[in-house]
């Protein structure tokens, strides 16, 4: 079916403002990929995904200019070990980064998989994007797979000695990345991957990881700093037997964040775990969608977003979890929660359940609020200043979400960010 004409007008500028990366092992990837595109078109807001979130900024031509963040804040997981990759306005910048070898794991980057007639990242490389376009079209991760020109495979074979950590440093204001980053996690092998860092003024970023049977892959990420960037990002990932991923991330400051998760847990006794917490005000405005598919016996998910909101921002939260038919004792949990901490933020959530399979436990839960008037009370009355109970408040609401990352002091760096960005803006 011929698409619309003003969708099909969008589509066209957008990709005849981009150039194809030609040859090498992916080229068969990409050209699928560019007729995906093609054929669904680039979202708009007719699109019953795209409802409550405004993509014009994210598929136009032209990037609207971000200003860059300047202060003396260190940057997130400074005070970690870890092997530093880093991308400065999504062009990877050898001089910041570390020696790529690490025991345990191989990394490759994309640029120089590019150059090569075979590579293991072929089987994987659009792969997991093309199968999460169904039965919800992801136009922009599409777009991604086609013309990305840099990113990482990151190939886990043993227990790296410490995390994989992707940073990402916006410089130009005009700055328009795109990166795809690639991860296989093979049998028995467990590794921890940051991320953290503005990355550019608008950024599209895929990232595809296939956790082989037993395997574990933890993901920790920060979007922060610079407020005017937007970002579209998709996490596709699919899960062997026994194998477990668990993610998390914080996102502070920034006009237009869409962070989408595709999850397909395969193997049998697999354990999925999304989690977010997001805080903002002003005309920020945070979208997670999240899709769970459970298509194998006795698998676990769990999605927890919590996001705090005031003067006027927007959060959005839309989540589905799907059982197959056969998909026995499945455990699938999903709560998505906003605090509102005035009249004008606003709170929009399409929380959703299918299930085939009639030996299950699925739940899900959405609410939106302000702070608990008693407890505001309780501490005050106990002398805690105003501004101060009501961030303990707002940290208490955000802990479940932080709560899902298993290294405790990731989790405590977490919460010291979030600390300071309440102090902040008292």
């Amino acid at each position: 079916m011929a698409l619309p004409e003003l969708k099909q007008s969008a589509t066209d500028a957008r990709l005849n403002a981009l150039a194809l990366p030609q040859g090498g092992c992916l080229n068969a990837a990409r050209q699928a990929a560019l007729s995906r595109v093609q054929t669904m078109g680039l979202p708009s807001r007719r699109d019953e995904y795209w409802k409550y979130t405004r993509p014009d900024t994210l598929v136009q031509p032209d990037v609207i200019p971000a200003a860059v963040f300047d202060n003396d804040e260190a940057p997130m997981f400074n005070d970690f070990e870890r092997l530093r990759i880093v991308f400065v306005d999504g062009v990877f910048d050898p001089e910041q980064s570390d020696d790529l070898a690490l025991e345990g794991v191989r990394i490759d980057r994309l640029e120089d998989i590019c150059c090569k007639d075979i590579h293991w990242a072929k089987d994987i490389y659009g792969v997991l994007e093309a199968r999460g376009q169904s039965p919800v079209e992801r136009p922009l991760a599409a777009l991604n797979t086609a013309f990305a020109t840099d990113g990482v495979a990151i190939h886990v074979t043993g227990s790296p000695s410490k995390p994989i950590s992707l940073i990402y440093v916006h410089e130009d204001e005009k700055s328009d990345a795109i990166l795809h980053h690639v991860i296989r996690v093979e049998a028995g092998a467990e590794a921890t991957i940051l991320e953290n860092g503005p990355a550019a003024s608008r950024f599209n970023k895929c990232m595809e990881i296939d956790i082989a049977d037993t395997g574990k892959l933890h993901l920790v990420r920060a979007q922060g700093r610079d407020h005017e960037r937007r970002a579209a990002t998709h996490l596709f990932a699919r899960l062997g037997r026994e194998s477990v991923f668990k993610s998390f991330t914080l996102t502070v400051n920034g006009q237009l964040t869409r962070n989408e998760a595709v999850i397909e847990l395969t193997g049998d006794d697999a354990i999925a775990h999304i989690a977010g917490a997001c805080v903002g005000d002003g005309d920020f405005l945070h979208d997670d969608t999240v899709f769970i598919t459970h298509d194998a016996v006795n698998c676990e998910s769990r999605q927890v977003f919590k996001k705090v909101l005031r003067n006027g921002a927007t959060g959005v939260f839309q989540g589905k979890i799907l059982v197959k038919e056969g998909a026995q004792k499945t455990d699938g949990y999903q709560i998505s929660q906003s605090l509102l901490l005035d009249d004008d933020s606003q709170f929009l959530a399409k929380p959703e359940l299918e299930i085939y399979a009639d030996d299950v436990a699925c739940s899900h839960g959405s609410t939106s609020g302000a702070i608990d008037d008693t407890a505001l009370f309780y501490l005050r009355s106990r002398g805690v200043p105003h501004k101060e109970a009501t961030d303990l408040l707002t940290l208490a609401f955000l802990a479940e979400a932080v709560e899902e990352i298993e290294d405790r002091a990731l989790a405590a760096d977490i919460v010291d960010r979030l600390e300071g960005w309440l102090t902040r803006r008292r």
